[in-house]
């Protein structure tokens, strides 16, 4: 039983990232699409790369880190893994 509590723990946790990740997203798009509309109502003619470019680029890439580890990334996964992995090493040390 103690099992699966722990398995719903990790799956919760799961979820709440990939919602935590959805909501990050709609505000990226929703503040950046502001962004671009303010561009075009001040700056219509001027050359050179418009300016929500920038903030687009450097959201965008903590955005990216977000979509990986809220669908990409399994934590537990990667702690057991590793945990087995070092405890094999030990054992094969000590023998």
């Amino acid at each position: 039983m103690e099992a699966n509590q722990q398995r719903d723990e990790r799956l919760w946790r799961i979820a709440k990232s990939r919602a935590r990740f959805r909501s990050h997203l709609m505000v990226y798009l929703i503040v950046n699409g502001f962004l671009w509309i303010i561009w075009l109502l001040t700056n219509k003619h001027q050359n050179g790369v418009p300016w929500p470019v920038w903030p687009m680029i450097g959201w965008g890439l903590g955005l990216a880190f977000n979509y990986y580890h809220a669908f990409h990334r399994d934590t537990l996964g990667d702690v057991n893994r590793e945990y087995e992995r070092l405890r094999q090493e030990q054992q094969q040390r000590s023998q």
